[in-house]
């Protein structure tokens, strides 16, 4: 277990590392640069192609290993949507194992991640 003082400077870590992910996706009709991808999926110790490969549970495994919080890993999810629309390889399922996880074990409901569970679904 992490004590407090290193949880924050992880959590601020994650926060980057997710912040990072997202400029690189979520700019409207931008051709993705994979190499900056690569580089921020990094802070994870992944990069494309064992994303594409590692199961989904594992997937979820790594995630809390990694010591992300509810919001981080619906953030981690959310990239995966994002960047399965202009990439080979889809990562939609897989993020929506993420979502469902969320759902699941945090034991609350959320209307919004219900309704990216249905986005994602209805988008592939």
């Amino acid at each position: 277990m992490l004590n407090k003082g290193l949880r924050d400077q992880e959590s601020i870590r994650i926060d980057n590392v997710l912040k990072t992910l997202h400029s690189l996706v979520f700019v409207p009709e931008s051709v993705f640069d994979t190499h900056q991808i690569e580089e921020a999926l990094k802070g994870f110790g992944l990069n494309i192609e064992n994303l594409n490969a590692i199961a989904q549970n594992d997937l979820i495994v790594l995630l809390e290993r990694l010591h992300l919080d509810w919001n981080q890993k619906e953030q981690f999810a959310d990239f995966l949507v994002a960047f399965s629309k202009q990439n080979p390889f889809d990562f939609k399922e897989k993020a929506i194992a993420i979502y469902n996880y969320i759902q699941q074990e945090s034991k609350t409901f959320s209307f919004g991640i219900f309704n990216k569970i249905a986005a994602a679904k209805n988008n592939h």
